[in-house]
């Protein structure tokens, strides 16, 4: 099929036009000419076309709250505006001119033809950032969206939940099993509200390693509480619960009711796993070098997903529940059992907020009981370091490791540092601060922990120390031109300081002023907006935000690493996509009004 001279119709959006679509389109553009100062749409008033510019230079202004105007971004040679004005009937920004400009003009009548028979073209236009973050994710190379990504639970294989009386015994429950050929039972028992579960494996270490003999009830054996998922959360959402947990299998309910079980086998009858045979190799390791073994397929299993569209948010829940897993591992190696009630490690940084992908520099503390008496703390933790090094995470430049007793503290020590923090300000003070207040415990005991974050929380009372914290939300500009293009440097834009910094570290401490406890960049946002504590644009795009420069920075990483490159946190604008420049250019702009949101918020200087 021929293509409108100048017009690609195999780009972004119309790439998402069926043929009648394109065919209607190559019919009934029109070309214009629009001289230098040309007014081609104005605020407030509907627009006769929908236009695509071949050559030239178009600015957008929005009017200022003093009736004035500023320039909020401009649009060059392939760039489409006017969509909106056309749809709605009233255009929210004007449109001018600053060069002479050739355009491809799309009447409104035919737009709105094509809105009609295209829905995904539509959703182009319609849903703003978010749906263009799908779209962007579902082109050419990302064509294959793994099932397991959209399957809801529902969907899957379920096996019956067969259920059994507590004081049936072990021989009985045995037969059971291979008479109902399922996996697991649900063990009713008076004394409870709720069944438990009991799965071959119990019934196997109950025999070959406790000894019980067979007439014992399994009344005893059954696992509670069930850990359950229900039958409209995504079946990847299951996966990530019991990698998450180290079981195989889960209740699902419908309304509250149980409706059979799911396991890893059920899971992998729609998709086949590599995050599954990494679980595999982890249930098995029985030392250092088989987690290391295991966890070197980490990397070519982000790499698998992303190619194949993995929706940010669930590829980082996968990740985060796989290190969770192997940091774990890792820590009851290198910690005697005597001691693990009497330790807690926890994640910070990145790990800490569930937002890793690539490895990057270790970042963890320790909370220790303030009775524990054991010379070999100090050299356990230097082993845990040095292992984790082993699988490719480098040292904290910083020093922020269970290896460096600054973050290996008593509780008691802990409880000293954080009113050294409500004292101090600035510096390395508000840093160490900052990297805390994302901590979450992943091994030893937890609750050692909660007296540690409870003190964390209430810092949120002091307006002055979150003032000078939230001073840093403002540190690196947001890398977009007056005229509201994106400005790259030599090497790109680092996506880190200009876009993914400033919004995790805004929503922390926004989160910390108003006493959210969630340590997750997106269950901050979304905690914040359903307490009106955002405004309704910022807690619906900031999110989405988000996933674009973690899906960019992933894509630029992969790339790296490809090229035998170290991979950083730069993007290169010159090879993006123009759909990904353009929803580049929109999360920046997102951030920009987020920054604002946030200076208002702690009163801070411009």
């Amino acid at each position: 099929m021929d293509s409108v001279p100048g017009l690609d119709l195999d780009h972004p959006p119309f790439d998402l036009l069926d043929d009648a679509g394109r065919e209607r389109l190559q019919a009934g553009v029109d070309l214009g000419f629009h001289p230098a100062g040309t007014t081609l749409i104005e605020a407030g008033k509907a627009s006769p076309h929908a236009y695509v510019i071949l050559k030239g230079l178009v600015h957008a202004y929005q009017l200022d709250a003093h009736g004035g105007e500023r320039r909020f971004a401009d649009y060059g040679p392939g760039d489409v505006f006017g969509a909106w004005a056309v749809m709605a009937g009233r255009a929210r920004l004007s449109y001018r001119t600053d060069t002479d400009c050739l355009s491809f003009l799309i009447p409104a009548a035919l737009f709105r033809r094509l809105i009609d028979d295209n829905p995904r073209f539509a959703a182009y236009f319609n849903e703003g950032l978010a749906t263009k973050g799908r779209l962007a994710a579902s082109g050419p190379e990302r064509s294959v969206t793994p099932e397991v990504m959209l399957t809801r639970v529902a969907e899957a294989q379920l096996a019956p939940a067969e259920r059994i009386a507590s004081v049936t015994s072990i021989a009985e429950a045995t037969a059971e099993l291979s008479r109902r050929n399922v996996d697991c039972l649900l063990v009713d028992d008076p004394a409870c509200d709720e069944p438990g579960m009991l799965t071959r494996t119990d019934l196997l270490e109950a025999i070959a390693l406790k000894g019980f003999p067979l007439e014992t009830p399994v009344g005893g054996l059954a696992n509670r509480p069930l850990i359950s998922v229900d039958t409209g959360d995504v079946l990847f959402q299951a996966l990530i619960g019991m990698t998450e947990r180290r079981i195989d299998r889960v209740v699902v309910r419908d309304r509250g009711s149980i409706a059979g079980t799911l396991g890893i086998a059920e899971v992998l009858s729609h998709v086949a796993s590599h995050s599954h045979l990494i679980t595999l190799q982890l249930a098995r390791a029985r030392s250092l070098d088989d987690i290391v073994a295991a966890a070197s397929g980490m990397t070519g299993l982000v790499r698998h997903l992303a190619v194949h569209g993995a929706r940010m948010p669930y590829l980082m829940a996968l990740v985060s529940a796989l290190n969770s897993r192997v940091m774990g591992q890792i820590f009851d190696l290198v910690v005697p059992e005597i001691h693990r009630d009497h330790v807690c490690l926890l994640l910070l940084g990145s790990e800490g907020r569930r937002e890793q992908l690539l490895k990057t520099d270790q970042d963890n503390a320790l909370v220790v009981a303030d009775e524990l008496d054991w010379p070999g703390l100090a050299d356990a933790m230097a082993r845990f370091s040095t292992t984790l090094e082993r699988l490719g995470y480098p040292p904290c430049p910083g020093g922020v490791m269970v290896s460096n007793s600054h973050w290996r503290l008593t509780t008691t020590q802990w409880r000293a540092r954080i009113d050294h923090w409500r004292s101090r300000y600035g510096g390395d003070a508000a840093l160490d601060l900052s990297i805390a207040l994302d901590g979450r415990p992943v091994a030893g005991n937890a609750s050692l922990f909660t007296p540690v974050k409870l003190g964390l929380m209430s810092l949120g009372q002091d307006d002055i120390l979150l003032h000078h914290l939230a001073a840093s939300a403002l540190d690196f500009t947001t890398p977009l031109t007056f005229f509201g293009r994106v400005r790259g440097g030599a090497h790109g834009i680092d996506l880190k300081k200009g876009g993914i910094f400033p919004v995790v570290h805004g929503l922390r401490c926004l989160a910390l002023r108003h006493g959210i406890a969630a340590t997750d960049s997106i269950e901050r946002c979304e905690a914040l907006a359903a307490r009106a504590l955002l405004p309704a644009d910022l807690g619906r795009d900031l999110p989405q935000a988000l996933n674009v420069f973690h899906r960019m920075r992933l894509d630029a990483q992969l790339a790296a690493l490809e090229a035998g490159r170290s991979p950083d946190n730069h993007v290169d604008i010159g090879q993006l996509r123009r759909l990904d420049r353009e929803l580049l250019r929109d999360a920046l702009h997102v951030v920009k009004d987020f920054r604002e949101h946030v200076r208002r918020t702690f009163h801070l200087p411009d």
